[in-house]
């Protein structure tokens, strides 16, 4: 196969850092490449101003009870009242913390103030605790007729006035719970037409994405010099919004490393040689199956199919063979025997073997299941039953020496790996698991979370709410098997959780995240993979 456990996940170019990280490298580029703090601060402040210039007008009419009318007594069409915003003079309320996040927003304050907004910049916090650089950008502001108000929540109407809401209340180094009028401020924030937040959404912590008690919900998240984990995983990824990760001049060579965590971007698949035969894109087992779970198993088989595995052979207990062998076309059905040695056998022959959707977990079957993957020496992929069988087993996943892979939902991960409910930070334990059983982690929920033995992994940005229903886990075990066993690129696995959340967003597009089915996102993965076919 080409595979083995010394680098899974390589391949995905967008790197996250934590904020302890982001915090020495600020202070390298400071201390010892002496990078003035100030101009660091201005250049953040610039690229936040880019967004924000960038947000279209007003969505809605801030007084919802409004009703605009023309001087002939009617209302206006859409047209004349995008005239009518385009030829108002648009406003910012920008919520400063005291500390450095505060001064980045300050200093936007001054740039939106001379692009000829009207800006409200305001202090939340104690102004004895200042930082020099924030004073410094108030400073500033001052010189340009800018002022940094008080919070004062009881004016509660003036804060809710602007077009634009700046967050730049907390950076990256908040790890406590918002209190006081820090959670008036997120209040008032929701207010605006868009929400743009500095860095980080304040309430949200950088390295986990849990939410700090409260948290600011962003349209925008401009982000400096790397993202942050925070920003794409956990209750994070949902309030993030939007996120812009801006070159604010840290030399490149201190942005080499980040945490170990990727963003998975478009992935690239090689183009097939013209002379191929099906024996050249790999031959994939699946075991699946039970009396009452016919569904599971043909949908991860189409999947495979789809995905241009070369021969998939569909391994189901022979009771319900009838009913599958109708279903099949193009995977081939093969009724399980009584010997375990012709099971054994058929697999061995194979390239890569996925194992659990729809199986049960009967006497016999568990028994099997744990048998192969003693004996088999190609990668395995387990899924639902598989996983749930494993979870009383799990020594039998330690001493396994070929490339193991597992797509566990949080309950699933719960039985295996005992870690409780909710999983406050799944980064955190997808990497420890993966490398505590030298496996392959597949953790699947909003934000699937890819990891390898090396503590290496990768975040998916791909896929919607569409996709929350029975099968699609079956779908997406059958993808990443059936491209396990033709690709032979590092980053193989990742590639599959993105192909399968791409092909949820066509299928989305075209029938509606309500309407559409399991059948669906099946249907689109041949259109996700010819997107990312090399030219």
């Amino acid at each position: 196969m080409g595979l083995n456990k010394k680098n899974m996940l390589g391949g995905t170019t967008v790197k996250l850092a934590t904020a302890a990280q982001m915090k020495e490298i600020d202070r390298i580029a400071m201390e010892e490449r002496k990078i003035s703090s100030t101009l660091l601060m201005e250049r953040a402040a610039k690229a936040v101003v880019k967004e924000v210039l960038a947000l279209p007008y007003p969505r809605k009419s801030r007084m919802s009870d409004t009703v605009w009318v023309m001087k002939d007594g009617q209302e206006p069409t859409a047209q004349e009242q995008e005239i009518f915003f385009k030829r108002r003079q648009r406003s910012a309320v920008v919520f400063c913390g005291p500390g450095n996040n505060g001064g980045d927003g300050v200093a936007a304050a001054r740039f939106l103030l001379e692009k000829g907004w009207m800006v409200k910049c305001v202090l939340v916090g104690a102004r004895k605790n200042m930082s020099p650089d924030c004073k410094e950008m108030e400073r500033r502001l001052k010189n340009v007729g800018g002022s940094l108000e008080e919070f004062q929540p009881e004016r509660w109407y003036e804060y809710s006035e602007g077009d634009v809401a700046i967050d730049a209340l907390f950076g990256v180094g908040l790890d406590s719970d918002l209190r006081g009028d820090a959670i008036e401020a997120v209040r008032f924030m929701q207010s605006a037409q868009w929400v743009v937040s500095v860095d980080v959404p304040s309430g949200i912590h950088a390295d986990t994405g849990e939410i700090m008690g409260h948290a600011v919900q962003a349209d925008v998240t401009v982000t400096f010099s790397m993202g942050k984990p925070g920003l794409f995983v956990g209750k994070g990824a949902v309030c993030s919004g939007k996120v812009v990760v801006a070159d604010i001049g840290i030399p490149a060579d201190l942005l080499q490393d980040g945490c170990g965590v990727t963003v998975m971007e478009q992935p690239v698949l090689k183009k097939r040689q013209r002379d191929a035969h099906k024996g050249d894109f790999g031959k994939l087992f699946i075991l699946a199956g039970s009396r009452g779970y016919t569904g599971a198993p043909v949908l991860a088989s189409r999947a495979a199919v789809r995905s241009g595995a070369g021969l998939v052979t569909l391994a189901v207990p022979e009771e319900i063979y009838p009913i599958i062998a109708v279903k099949c076309d193009e995977a081939m059905p093969w009724p399980l025997p009584e010997d375990y040695e012709s099971i054994l056998k058929k697999a061995s022959e194979c390239d890569a073997a996925l194992i659990g959707p729809g199986l049960g977990q009967s006497e016999q079957m568990e028994d099997l299941v744990l048998r192969l993957l003693k004996d088999l020496k190609c990668p395995v992929i387990l899924d639902a039953d598989g996983l749930n069988i494993l979870s009383r087993h799990i020594d039998i996943l330690d001493k396994r020496e070929a490339v193991t892979i597992l797509t566990p939902h949080d309950r699933e991960f719960s039985r295996l790996s005992g870690c409780a409910l909710p999983i406050v930070d799944r980064l955190k334990a997808a990497r420890e698991f993966a490398a505590q059983h030298q496996c392959i982690m597949v953790l699947k929920g909003y934000r699937t979370i890819t990891a390898a033995w090396s503590k290496k992994c990768v975040v998916n940005t791909t896929g919607n709410p569409g996709m929350a229903r029975g099968g699609s886990g079956d779908a997406l075990a059958g993808l990443m098997a059936g491209l396990l066993v033709q690709c032979k690129s590092e980053d193989t696995i990742a590639k599959a959780v993105w192909l399968h959340g791409f092909a949820g967003d066509l299928a989305a597009a075209d029938k509606g995240e309500y309407g559409m089915g399991v059948g669906d996102i099946i249907e689109q993965i041949p259109y996700a993979m010819k997107k990312c076919e090399e030219e």
